[in-house]
């Protein structure tokens, strides 16, 4: 059984390899080694960025606000006003 794929392989493998190929590796270490110098510097713009976070949500709370209080509801009582019974009966 011969098919496109096994004349597509076979091509291939007649053809010689492309001279770049040889310096590849050290093409793409030394790009490797280029990014891990400018680690610290993304890492220091990411700690301004987590103190920034921290000093705006604690200035926007502020010390003299009040907490919120939620209105308790109670999922099986009669008291709920989103039940579908009250829902419905509220057009009557």
């Amino acid at each position: 059984m011969n098919t496109d794929l096994d004349q597509a392989l076979a091509r291939l493998a007649d053809i010689d390899e492309h001279p770049g190929l040889a310096t590849i590796d050290a093409s793409v270490f030394n790009g490797i080694r280029a990014n891990r110098t400018s680690v610290g510097t993304g890492l220091g713009a990411t700690a301004l960025a987590a103190v920034g976070a921290i000093a705006l949500g604690t200035a926007s709370a502020g010390p003299l606000s009040t907490p919120a209080a939620a209105a308790p509801l109670d999922p099986f009582g009669i008291a709920n006003p989103l039940a579908p019974s009250t829902l419905l009966l509220a057009d009557r």
